[in-house]
């Protein structure tokens, strides 16, 4: 088991989809012009969405504010300090935090339209925080 489902898995209160193909995802990057993290990958094909203790995080979701493209596409035309090549993996619902995933895999926050900070290197730290 890899550390992004094992740490998804050790939360209690877990609601999950049931993952998605990887020609949804190929077709996801594909409209957001960019490639996901591996981690973010295995996310999708593994639950393809999840909500946890007060977070829901973005997938591949009939439910615009979980998708990642709609998600991303609308936060993307809101703060241009943001790299075309970051999707968005949160939003917070709280003072405009935004979280945001590199095709690397780092995690970085936005506030409103503020420039990008790396706040942790990947998925499986941010859900642990």
């Amino acid at each position: 088991m890899t550390e992004i489902i094992k740490s998804f898995q050790e939360k209690s209160d877990l609601l999950s989809g049931k993952g998605v193909s990887e020609e949804l995802i190929e077709n996801a990057e594909n409209i957001l012009g960019l490639k996901f993290a591996d981690e973010y990958k295995e996310y999708l094909l593994h639950f393809g969405v999840v909500a946890f203790d007060g977070h829901e995080l973005t997938g591949i979701s009939s439910i615009d504010r979980l998708d990642v493209i709609k998600v991303t596409l609308n936060e993307l035309q809101k703060n241009a300090m943001v790299p075309t090549k970051m999707y968005v993996i949160e939003v917070a619902n709280i003072d405009g935090i935004i979280i945001w995933q590199s095709s690397e895999g780092d995690i970085y926050e936005t506030i409103m339209d503020t420039k990008p900070i790396k706040i942790c290197d990947s998925i499986s730290e941010y859900i642990n925080l």
